[in-house]
């Protein structure tokens, strides 16, 4: 049986998602899709508007066959850790192919980059130096010594953000010598962070959460956006926990951690540099909420996704000892959810692998993924109170979704 993967957040699962599953599945002629999600925090520093769970069940009733969750420790970084722990874990699962939308949607431009970063890595790196030197945030420090370099036509904008992942996707793929074969397909309709719903029926997951938060958690503008499947699981959500999660649920928290964690404590946590807990703790006494926290933080050099990213790992407390042990390759396959489908191919693939999959907790007792469990525990703090045990349960409770046929 051929599988192809794919790298997904599905916060929540959408139109385009369901085209992108599709598609992956036309171009590789593949047997089964599997998809490789992003736990209860995602790789901008947020967390997510509802649990792994629901997003799970989402995947597989829009055409997904097999959910694996991606550790905490790949789940929260910068692009390349990020790709890199996903591709890991999509060859332990036994992909032939990974797909991943773009905004180029031409695959060789992609290796034409590759090869052309690599023949001229030193004056790259170089250049990113001057570039972070003079203050740059390091995204723009990037693409401005991608564009120092003169690159030649073929080649992909790397200051776009999905092709700032894929051609991570396919670095990790040739550095890590996998037998695996990269696809994409151009991105349709709505950009990555397009605010606004557009007039088509495909709109990008920034624009559906903006509709759920500025209509008080209605949604009855989303009908046309999401596949029915979706629909009627944010509803289910709605209806057992109360209110989709963001920032702002977190913030009593976040402050909490500030005003009680010592300079020194702070400067451990995992991408506090530069004397970047000064900053955090002189604008903490001053915000009134997240949003007005992030902008007082906000400089030229830190850009809001980082900044995002470091505020979750001081909810969690991570630090960078932690960071550093775990985000090396992965260590085992967390099974959150899988088609009948799904189920015929694990039975097969498990003899192969040589990672342990893990369908509930109480029967692995491996360390690393003790951080997982802890973003897990924070997480469930950001709802109400009368829920949050409930959700908490759910970690250790909760066995992988299945979805027969009978049932899409």
């Amino acid at each position: 049986m051929k599988a192809v993967g794919l790298v997904v957040e599905y916060n929540p699962f959408h139109n385009g998602h369901f085209f992108h599953v599709e598609q992956a599945r036309k171009l590789s002629n593949a047997d089964v899709v599997i998809a490789v999600m992003s736990g209860p925090f995602l790789q901008r520093g947020e967390p997510a508007l509802l649990s792994k769970w629901h997003r799970a069940r989402m995947a597989l009733l829009g055409g997904v066959d097999i959910v694996f969750e991606l550790p905490y420790a790949f789940a929260t970084q910068k692009a390349e850790i990020f790709a890199r722990g996903s591709i890991d874990i999509l060859a332990s699962a036994g992909c032939d192919y990974v797909c991943f939308g773009s905004e180029s949607g031409h695959i060789d431009d992609f290796f034409s980059t590759l090869h052309f970063l690599n023949k001229n890595q030193k004056t790259y790196d170089h250049l990113i130096r001057e570039n972070m030197n003079a203050g740059m945030s390091y995204p723009s420090a990037t693409s401005l010594a991608f564009q120092g370099l003169m690159p030649s036509s073929g080649m992909v904008d790397l200051s776009k953000p999905n092709n700032i992942l894929g051609f991570q996707y396919i670095r990790a793929i040739e550095e890590l010598r996998l037998p695996m074969t990269p696809l994409t397909i151009a991105r349709k309709n709505a950009g990555y962070h397009d605010p606004e719903l557009s007039s088509t029926h495909i709109a990008s997951a920034t624009s559906i959460r903006k509709s759920i938060f500025s209509n008080d958690g209605q949604l009855n503008e989303l009908s046309s956006y999401v596949p029915n499947t979706t629909y009627s699981e944010l509803l289910d959500y709605k209806k057992r926990f109360g209110q989709f999660l963001h920032w702002e649920n977190y913030w009593p928290l976040l402050q909490y951690r500030l005003l009680t964690t010592e300079k020194r404590e702070l400067a451990r946590i995992y991408e506090v540099e530069e004397g970047v807990e000064n900053r955090l703790l002189q604008t903490v006494e001053k915000a009134n909420s997240f949003s007005e926290f992030m902008t007082l933080l906000k400089t030229k050099r830190y850009t809001w996704t980082r900044l995002q990213r470091l505020c979750v790992h001081i909810l969690t407390n991570t630090n960078k000892e932690q960071m550093k042990e775990l985000s090396n390759r992965p260590s085992y396959l967390r099974l959150l959810g899988m088609t009948d489908m799904g189920r015929q191919y694990l039975n097969k693939w498990k003899k192969h692998t040589s990672l342990p999959i893990v369908s509930r907790l109480a029967s692995y007792d491996g360390e690393e993924i003790q951080l997982d469990i802890k973003a897990a525990k924070t997480y469930s703090l950001g709802m109400e109170k009368n829920k949050q045990q409930n959700a908490l349960s759910l970690e250790y409770t909760q066995a992988p979704i299945f979805i027969s046929k009978k049932e899409e």
